[in-house]
């Protein structure tokens, strides 16, 4: 069945699908929450899924980053977003933007699991849903109800959440300023 819409996700692991196993007493991946999620959310988009790996964030390496790359390349919907594991996505989404494709292609995930209470997920996932239809094409980070471009975000490890800059201040943060002499 064609997708008429052209939107797709694209799964890649992440906090966003961890399950916590009873048995190894861990976090591990199953099978991909999003089916679950779309329905529950009543989500009225056509969206098509497609498993590209399930992975933590900290073990990729640049294949992995370049598998994604090829994903989003290859996938015929100009409107993907990739779910991905919050410790590396930025680095991930440089590497997708350096194909220069012509999509919109926006990166979410979570900081607790969907399987665990108060995971914010749904609320990311919902937020990326939104943004991937309204955006130009471009490459985004879409977490805690902002979007931002690729470009322009980091994490803040200490309060867990992601934070815009613009790079022409972050230049001129990096560039030494004359001091004036007091008077």
């Amino acid at each position: 069945m064609e997708n008429k819409l052209g939107l797709c996700i694209i799964t890649t692991g992440g906090t966003f699908d961890k399950q916590y196993d009873e048995i190894r007493g861990e976090l591990t991946f199953r099978r991909s929450h999003l089916p679950r999620i779309l329905k529950a959310a009543r989500c009225a988009v056509p969206i098509t899924v497609e498993r590209c790996m399930a992975i933590d964030s900290l073990l990729m390496e640049d294949s992995h980053r370049k598998k994604i790359a090829n994903s989003c390349a290859k996938r015929p919907e100009r409107r993907i977003i990739v779910t991905h594991g919050t410790d590396t996505m930025v680095q991930t989404a440089h590497v997708v933007a350096d194909r220069m494709l012509d999509k919109v292609i926006v990166f979410t995930g979570a900081m607790v699991p969907f399987a665990l209470e108060y995971s914010d997920a749904v609320f990311n996932l919902g937020c990326a849903v939104t943004a991937v239809q309204l955006l130009s094409p471009g490459v985004y980070i879409c977490m805690n109800g902002k979007v931002f471009p690729y470009e322009q975000v980091k994490k803040n490890r200490e309060i867990g959440v992601f934070e815009g800059f613009s790079i022409q201040s972050s230049l001129q943060e990096n560039t030494p300023q004359a001091v004036k002499p007091e008077s």
